[in-house]
């Protein structure tokens, strides 16, 4: 804390201890007391810059200290630093404009001055009295004056390294021998560069353009600005003769030796370094390399891409040379993401932006990213001059073995096991070869899978030459995987498969796509069953839609009946898509008659959830009720529990709830026997609303928490955003500033899941806040919004829309405008009665009992409150019922109240202004005429 006495030794400790660094303190943890161990880091820095500013390594900190300031615009021992830096460096007029950034910053954001010690430093400035230190100087009992080798000069500003400069540096004070490692364009050089700035004693010899590895000790004499001798003096000769000379200068000359670009000597350059380590007891050596040297004392700083926010600093940074006054917008990050985050390809795309704009980037990026980024500098080496030199650098030094295993791995998406790479690609020695890629680093390793960047394997794609053959091989490999895996989707081993199935994620579904587009169509539908179980507990079965219509186009009008419950999950795939209708148009018939086939166990159970729960809104009921009669008697468990929970919506529809409630509570206990949290996550959801249906919010709530806990503990995302929905109507009237977070926790998921029908839901939850408060502007925004995105042929969607539609005749009525709210009232009251749940209409039924006391016809009123009951709902509006019997009386009240009480559903109904052509066309008339029982 006191750098001062020591300055180097200062730097020394603070660079060790903040290399111990990672991450955000606590994230995942207690943000509360993340914040001090956050701040305790940035003051670290700062010890350890001013540690470095007294040692006159003023040059290499003013890179991390805008970094730094970025980040912490209102730290102003930052700023002071800034300013002494610039100055220190000769930039006098520099430290004077960051001074007048500082104050300007404090001013507008504080309202505030700058405080006397920058004011004092700024007013030093401006006299000329601010002492600097010297640089490149070593004191050793007597000051002693080193001159420092050359290192190029930088450029251009240095971005987002700023930890893997200071780590390595601390390495390098215990390591002799540090080998920068990664792939092409990831920038090792200039990290080299920025560390050896650091130092007052380091060299760099640049070994790119050397062809031969005899080569290698002469030119690091020229880098040390070494001749081979004078006109009449001695000189070196053979290998040994200018090893021997180089050791000797080495031994009394810089301490840190930059060996860049070693790869395509990689054995020379290790044999180099080795015996200079031995020969010089106080030189280090700082190698950088796209494969190890493999020397004992060697340490491994990988290099790896930029992340996203420097990325996207660098692009603009970069952009803005050739296009001043350039903002970044959303193609940035898209661009920088396309492009694995590699320094050199998007310093080659921000030179661009002076001819295209971001988003025609991001687009081409797509095609072909090796003839868009064909335009490097004209002074770079030839091979950073274009992407396609950077990546062919490397594919040169590859043996054919592994150029073949490079080749067949680009078939893999989201990386590949060991396991899985050696039985696609074929290859015997499988296991090497990705070990030796991953050495050169064309390959990445990271938790036991092995990886491409995407620009290299963009360039090893092109090089494949039996790609029908392999990507045939891949497809078959991860049905293989996905039918292993399914049935433990249903029991105690669900998380451990989701997990891996997650992490096979991206290859399922390529392995998917190419199957629909290139293979056979039997590949491709079993490809689709067979992860239709883990597609929908993960809420992703849309990735399937686009593949599922290709099949069944290629299946035609009369596919093969073999394929059984395959075909039936392909078409069910579609439902939801906009071509959903005309598909089941074609093929409905035959899908029907492929579900009832059969007796005993389903292929894939999960089609007894799916098939209800899709064809419900589109399909008569019949074919339903076969569906979930066959399987209550199957001899599968979990096919039996989930029966037995999907008949319990038929049961709610009806109003039927006692019974409801009891298979449900059966059912939730038979998942939980199997140890099946996606099945017990759906009986808490469904007990919710049945608890919210009888009035008991409080139990409501809490199984609408309990459904919650396991969503998040399958990581089920878009099942998340509905129970977030749900709770959140939940909360409504108890606690309206926890329903809007759920609300707005829904909107953001379902968003960026890309779920309008939940965003809709979400939207809806925000619109009944607003008109709750009075906002009636913001309500009708939200609506409007929620009703252009509600997908009306999803089942679940039902509560929705007609909460939305309530909603809107609440505020219509809030308005003025009575027989508009009406109108969407009895819209609420047709749609549960089609569609159901009844219990859904009490809204409804409510607020037309509201609006005709309103209109003074209080018995009209009584006798819909009194239809509740006949709907099988509970009050909401609580004093609603008082202010109808102040105004009737209380005989007149019960009278009317019983009239209504005693309604069948579809009286109701009437009563409500539903007309009786849109009952006939009604599911639960028919349900009401053909109640069957499965055999429970």
């Amino acid at each position: 804390r006191a750098p001062g006495d020591d300055p180097a030794r200062a730097a020394e400790l603070l660079g060790e201890a903040l290399s111990l660094w990672r991450g955000p303190a606590l994230a995942d943890l207690d943000a509360a007391h993340g914040v001090p161990l956050e701040e305790r880091q940035v003051a670290a820095r700062e010890d350890r810059i001013e540690a470095d500013l007294r040692r006159g390594a003023h040059r290499a900190v003013i890179p991390e200290l805008g970094e730094l300031i970025g980040r912490h615009p209102l730290r102003e021992r930052l700023r002071g630093q800034l300013m002494r830096a610039l100055s220190a460096d000769g930039r006098q007029a520099e430290a004077l404009v960051a001074y007048e950034e500082a104050r300007r910053l404090l001013a507008g954001e504080l309202g505030a001055d700058p405080s006397p010690e920058l004011t004092s430093l700024h007013q030093a400035l401006l006299r000329g009295t601010l002492p600097r230190p010297s640089e490149n100087t070593t004191t050793t009992g007597a000051a002693a004056v080193r001159e420092r080798p050359s290192l190029p000069a930088s450029l251009t500003s240095f971005i987002g390294r700023a930890y893997d400069v200071a780590a390595v540096s601390t390495l390098l004070d215990s390591a002799r021998l540090v080998t920068l490692l990664g792939p092409g364009g990831a920038g090792k050089t200039r990290l080299a560069v920025e560390v050896a700035a650091r130092r007052p004693d380091a060299c760099l010899a640049e070994l790119a353009a050397l062809t031969e590895g005899a080569d290698l000790p002469r030119a690091l004499l020229a880098a040390l600005g070494v001749r081979d001798g004078g006109l009449l003096g001695p000189q070196a000769t053979g290998p040994d003769g200018i090893m021997e000379r180089l050791v000797t200068v080495l031994t009394d000359r810089p301490a840190l030796l930059v060996l860049d670009n070693c790869e395509h000597l990689v054995e020379e350059a290790a044999a180099l370094a080795e015996r200079l380590l031995e020969g010089c007891p106080g030189l280090r050596v700082l190698a950088t390399s796209r494969e190890p040297l493999g020397v004992t004392a060697e340490h491994l700083w990988p290099v790896r891409p930029l992340a996203d926010a420097d990325a996207v600093r660098l692009f603009t940074d970069r952009a803005r040379a050739v296009r001043p006054g350039f903002t970044a917008d959303e193609a940035v990050g898209e661009i920088c993401a396309a492009l694995d985050g590699l320094p050199l390809a998007i310093e080659l795309a921000a030179a661009r932006v002076r001819a295209h704009e971001p988003r025609e980037l991001a687009g081409r990026l797509a095609t072909d990213r090796f003839k868009l980024l064909s335009r490097g500098s004209r002074t770079a080496d030839a091979r950073h001059q274009t992407l396609r030199a950077v990546v062919a650098w490397s594919w040169e030094l590859l043996t054919e073995e592994e150029r073949v295993m490079a080749a067949r791995l680009t078939v893999f998406a989201g990386g590949a096991t060991a396991v899985a790479a050696a039985e696609v690609s074929g290859l015997p020695e499988a296991e090497d070869l990705l070990d030796s890629l991953a050495d050169k680093s064309l390959v990445t390793v990271a938790d036991g899978r092995y990886g491409m960047l995407e620009t290299i394997r963009a360039f090893c794609a092109e090089k494949l030459a039996d790609e029908p053959s392999v990507r045939r091989a891949h497809a078959e490999f991860f049905l293989r995987l996905a039918e292993r895996a399914e049935p433990d989707l249903r029991g105690a081993g669900q998380l451990d498969r989701l997990r891996s199935l997650t992490a096979e994620h991206d290859n399922l579904h390529t392995a998917l796509r190419w199957a629909a587009r290139y293979g056979d169509v039997g590949l491709g539908m079993r490809l689709l069953a067979a992860q239709s179980t883990y597609l929908w507990m993960r809420g992703m079965r849309g990735t399937a839609t686009a593949p599922a219509i290709e099949l069944l186009e290629r299946a035609g009008p009369e596919p093969d009946r073999r394929l059984g419950d395959a075909y039936v999950l392909c078409l069910l795939a579609v439902a939801g898509d906009e071509a959903g209708p005309e598909w089941w148009a074609r093929q409905g018939a035959v899908a029907e008659a492929m579900v009832s086939a059969g007796e005993g166990r389903r292929e894939y159970p999960v089609l007894t959830f799916l098939w209800p729960m899709i064809t419900a809104p589109i399909r008569a009921p019949e074919p339903t009720l076969a569906v979930i009669t066959r399987s209550a008697g199957s001899p599968d468990p979990w096919e039996r529990a989930i029966s037995k929970m999907i008949w319990t919506y038929s049961l709610m529809a009806r109003g039927e709830h006692a019974r409801a409630e009891a298979d449900l509570v059966a059912a939730l206990g038979e998942f939980r026997a199997l140890g099946d949290r996606w099945g017990a996550m759906l009986c808490h959801d469904a007990l919710a609303w049945l608890a919210g249906a009888s009035g008991d919010e409080t139990a409501a709530l809490a199984r609408a928490e309990q459904a919650l806990a396991l969503a998040e503990q399958l990581d089920a995302t878009e099942d998340l955003a509905d129970l977030l929905c749900n709770r959140g109507d939940h909360l409504q009237r108890a606690d309206p500033a926890a329903a809007r977070a759920d609300y707005e926790r829904a909107a953001e998921l379902s968003r960026r899941l890309g779920i309008p029908t939940y965003t809709a839901s979400a939207l809806r939850g925000l619109g009944d806040v607003a008109l709750e408060e009075g906002d009636l502007a913001t309500a009708r925004e939200l609506y409007e919004r929620a009703r252009q995105l509600l997908d009306t042929r999803w089942l679940r969607s039902v509560s929705s829309r007609i909460r939305l539609l309530v909603g809107l005749g609440r505020l219509a009525e809030a308005e003025g405008d009575l027989d508009r709210a009406r109108t969407s009232y009895e819209q609420a009251v047709e749609v549960a009665m089609i569609s159901g749940p009844l219990p859904e209409s009490t809204r409804a039924f409510e607020s037309l009992a509201g609006l005709a006391l309103t209109r003074g016809e209080a018995k009209l009123a009584a006798q819909l409150l009194g239809a509740i009951s006949a709907v099988h709902g509970a009050y909401r509006q609580d004093d609603l019922p008082a202010r109808v019997r102040a105004v009737l009386g209380d005989e007149a009240y019960e009278r009317a109240w019983r009239e209504g009480a005693g309604l069948t559903y579809e009286q109701a109904a009437l009563l409500a202004g539903v007309p009786d052509a849109a009952l006939d066309g009604s599911p639960l008339r028919t349900l009401a005429a053909r109640p069957g029982e499965p055999d429970q």
